[in-house]
C-alpha cells in the first residue's frame, strides 16, 4: 500500500441526467484499475455504474489517461508491460513490453511520450505514444518508484527507492544528465508549474527533499512527519501538502522559500490528498479511518469529514468539483460524495446505487458506491472527443 502514489487524476460530470443533458461535448467516464482482478472498469460518470470491464495485463497499477488522444494506458506490475485502451471504443488496442516491475507511467503534456520507472530493473523505459513503442531505456539509480515529466516536457524526475537519490533525465536526449543524492527511501515527486523545482518525499526518513531542476542540484532536506507518502501541490505552487502515513498529519510545504510552514492532526493514516482548483480546500483520504477529511488551507482548520468505505485511497475531483471519488481498496468499490447543493428546482435522475437515505441535496455528504473489481489502485478520467 505505501507504494502507492499518486497518480490522481481529474474528472467532470455536468450532472446526474441523461446523456443529452450534460453540457460538455463527448463521454466522460472513470477509468479504474483493479489489482487483484486483473482488469479496468470504466465507470460511466453520467450514470455512476460500471459500463464496462476490460482484460489487461496481471496485477495493473496505475492507469493514466492521454491529454491529448483518447487513450488510457494501464500500467501491469506482473506481466511487466502497458496495456493502450481506445477510450472511443474501450477495448485493449495494444500491449508494450516494458522491463521488471513497472507501477506508474507519466505522460507529457503534448501527449507523445511515456515515462515508466521500472523498479526491478533499475531502468526508465521512455515510449513513444503515437507509434505504440519503447522509443529508449535508460538507466537510473536502485529500485526507482516513479518517472515523473516536467510541464515544460524538459526533464524527467525518477524517484531511486533503493539508491537513495534522484535520477534528473534530459527528455530530449533521453539521457541521465545528473543523479542527486537525497533522503531515505524517496517516492512520491511533485513538480512547480513553472519547472524550475522538484519536492520529493522520503518515507524512510520523514523528509521531503526540495531539489532545483535548473541547476540539478539539492536545495533543502525539509523534516516532516513520519512516512510522507503522497505529495499534493496547490495548483499555483505556492504550497505543497505532505501526507504523513505513520502521523496521521499534514504537513505544509512552502514551495518558495523552501520552508515547513505547518502541521496539521487530520484523519488516521493519511494517503492521498488533492486540492481544489480555487486552491482553497485540501481533500485527504484516511486508510485507517474510512474517512475524507476536508482542510480549509486558508484557516488551517479541519471543516468536515466525509465517511466512505473501507481502506480508501486515491482521489479524484471532478472539474466541476461537485463529486469526489475515493477508491475503497479493501471492498473493491468507489465511493461517490457530492460536494455541492443541487441547484433549486433541479430535478435529477439519480443512480440505481443511491445510498438510501442519504440527501442529495447536503453539502459534502456520501451520494453513491460503485462496484468495481478487486483492489482498486488507480483512477484516470477522460472526456472523450470525436475525432481526438
Amino acid at each position: 500500500m505505501k507504494k502507492a502514489l499518486l497518480i490522481v487524476v481529474v474528472l467532470l460530470v455536468a450532472g446526474l441526467g441523461c446523456r443529452r443533458q450534460r453540457n460538455y461535448a463527448g463521454d466522460l467516464n472513470a477509468y479504474v484499475s483493479n489489482g487483484k482482478s486483473d482488469t479496468v472498469s470504466v465507470i460511466d460518470l453520467g450514470q455512476f455504474k460500471v459500463a464496462k470491464t476490460i482484460a489487461v495485463g496481471r496485477n495493473p497499477t496505475g492507469v493514466t489517461a492521454n491529454p491529448k488522444r483518447n487513450e488510457i494506458y494501464a500500467v501491469n506490475t506482473e506481466s511487466n508491460n502497458i496495456s493502450f485502451i481506445d477510450a472511443d471504443r474501450n477495448q485493449v488496442v495494444a500491449t508494450v513490453g516494458v522491463h521488471r516491475a513497472p507501477y506508474f507511467m507519466d505522460v507529457s503534456a503534448d501527449g507523445t511520450r511515456g515515462y515508466v520507472a521500472n523498479s526491478g530493473s533499475a531502468n526508465v523505459s521512455i515510449l513513444d505514444l503515437e507509434k505504440r513503442r519503447v522509443r529508449a531505456t535508460v538507466g537510473v539509480g536502485a529500485n526507482p518508484g516513479l518517472a515523473r515529466v516536467s510541464p515544460d516536457g524538459n526533464t524527467v524526475v525518477v524517484s531511486n527507492r533503493g539508491g537513495n537519490s534522484v535520477s534528473l533525465l534530459d527528455a530530449v536526449k533521453m539521457q541521465v544528465r545528473a543523479t542527486v543524492p537525497v533522503c531515505q527511501h524517496p517516492e512520491d515527486i511533485a513538480i512547480l508549474p513553472d519547472s524550475s523545482k522538484a519536492f520529493v518525499a522520503c518515507t524512510g526518513s520523514a523528509q521531503v527533499a526540495a531539489v532545483d531542476l535548473k541547476a540539478d542540484k539539492l536545495l533543502a532536506l525539509l523534516d516532516v512527519g513520519k512516512t510522507p507518502i503522497h505529495l499534493a501541490l496547490k495548483p499555483d505552487g505556492g504550497e505543497l501538502f505532505v501526507c504523513n502515513f505513520d502521523s496521521s498529519s499534514v504537513s505544509v510545504i512552502e514551495t518558495t522559500p523552501n520552508e515547513v510552514g505547518a502541521t496539521y492532526l487530520i484523519g488516521s493514516q493519511p494517503v492521498h490528498a488533492i486540492v481544489s482548483a480555487d486552491n482553497s480546500l485540501l481533500y485527504v483520504s484516511n486508510f485507517g479511518s474510512d474517512s475524507v477529511s476536508v482542510l480549509s488551507i486558508d484557516s488551517g482548520r479541519v471543516i468536515d469529514s466525509i465517511p466512505v468505505g473501507h481502506r480508501p485511497d486515491q482521489l479524484a475531483l471532478t472539474p466541476a468539483e461537485d463529486f469526489l471519488l475515493a477508491l475503497d481498496t479493501q471492498p473493491g468499490d468507489v465511493a461517490v460524495a457530492r460536494l455541492t447543493k443541487l441547484p433549486r428546482g433541479n430535478k435529477i435522475s439519480l443512480p440505481e446505487a443511491f445510498i438510501k437515505g442519504q440527501n442529495p441535496n447536503k453539502l459534502r455528504s456520501l451520494f453513491t458506491i460503485v462496484p468495481v473489481g478487486i483492489q482498486p489502485n488507480g483512477i484516470a478520467i477522460k472526456q472523450v472527443v470525436p475525432g481526438k
